[in-house]
């Protein structure tokens, strides 16, 4: 494995970050970027005497070896989306029916594995946008090449020169695909939303709010801050229902009440997130599902809870609940 080498290796690991929102905002999957950037350095590593460092700095070259890994993944047809792509809007009551193909369905990423931990507080932001889970399935409209040339231009901020050589192609060729991919873009409707700014006292102030309802229990109050048309999904389910209304009676429905459950913070997509946690027999809170909130205009514009924690908790790590001393199962449901 990379992460034990030395030397060489040492050198490789600390594009590990970068690339692997590079890969991410490319796949739309925490894991399969996981993947993608383990194989990348492994294969810089087996190579790393061939790298010639007059040809290419070794952030290009390994820019390059992730994107080929990233395309060669690519070559199925199936494109990732959120629900809102796959499916119309259910009603509340409705059976949520069976759980949509792994390669259906754009996953979520932890923080910590794509984010940088500090620098320009103005990068960061654009960074965290761009990881949004409304971003990323808008970029899985694009064409492969194109989506590498739109992440690498816009969200990386690369010189048309750089890709050009990463791609061996011409800059010409980029700028046209670049073109094209801005047009692709401007034309999906993205679902608006806002980065997580933890020094924003309003959007502090709303995500207080909206726990305390959650935990409460109290439909009125937590409805009361979403959006008129807002909207509520559960991966890996294509299921999701548009609108106050249709999510209120969700809520409302005994069958599915989160009586009990809690909200701990955590670092998803750039976005507020939580897990949510439900008190199994014993009282012991475990996972439930990871919830990633859309939020904008001071209320809740999107609300999505993945439920398949047994995958995720690998990524992410169990939550911690500092208001429950008590160890957290792996899951219950």
């Amino acid at each position: 494995m990379v992460e034990t080498l030395t030397g060489e290796g040492s050198r490789l690991e600390l594009f590990r970050g970068e690339l692997t929102g590079y890969c991410y905002r490319v796949l739309g999957s925490g894991f399969e970027a996981e993947d993608a950037v383990q194989e990348t350095l492994l294969r810089a590593w087996r190579s790393f005497d061939r790298y010639d460092e007059r040809r290419a700095s070794l952030r290009t070259w390994l820019y390059r070896i992730a994107t080929n890994i990233c395309l060669d993944m690519l070559r199925s047809p199936q494109r990732r989306a959120l629900a809102m792509d796959l499916s119309r809007a259910a009603d509340a009551g409705q059976g949520i029916g069976e759980p949509a193909s792994e390669r259906s369905l754009v996953h979520p990423v932890p923080d910590g594995l794509v984010l940088p931990m500090d620098g320009d507080p103005e990068e960061l932001a654009v960074r965290r946008e761009t990881i949004r889970l409304a971003f990323v399935a808008a970029l899985q409209h694009l064409p492969p090449r194109q989506r590498v040339v739109l992440i690498l231009r816009d969200v990386l901020r690369w010189k048309t020169e750089e890709v050009a050589n990463l791609l061996e192609t011409t800059a010409a060729s980029v700028n046209s695909a670049l073109q094209r991919a801005r047009s692709t873009i401007r034309a999906v409707d993205v679902v608006p939303g806002e980065p997580f700014r933890p020094s924003d006292p309003a959007q502090r102030e709303l995500l207080a709010r909206y726990c305390a309802a959650f935990e409460r229990h109290d439909i009125a109050a937590l409805v009361a801050l979403l959006h008129e048309d807002a909207t509520m999904s559960m991966p890996p389910f294509t299921w999701w229902l548009r609108g106050r209304d249709q999510i209120r009676r969700a809520l409302l429905d005994p069958e599915a009440s989160c009586a009990g459950a809690r909200l701990v913070p955590a670092a998803a997509n750039g976005s507020p997130a939580f897990w949510q946690t439900r008190p199994g027999p014993d009282g012991v809170h475990a996972p439930f599902g990871l919830v990633l909130l859309d939020v904008f205009g001071g209320l809740i514009g999107g609300i999505t809870t993945y439920l398949d924690t047994d995958r995720l908790i690998p990524l992410f790590g169990a939550p911690v609940d500092s208001s429950q001393p008590t160890r957290m199962l792996p899951s219950h449901r």
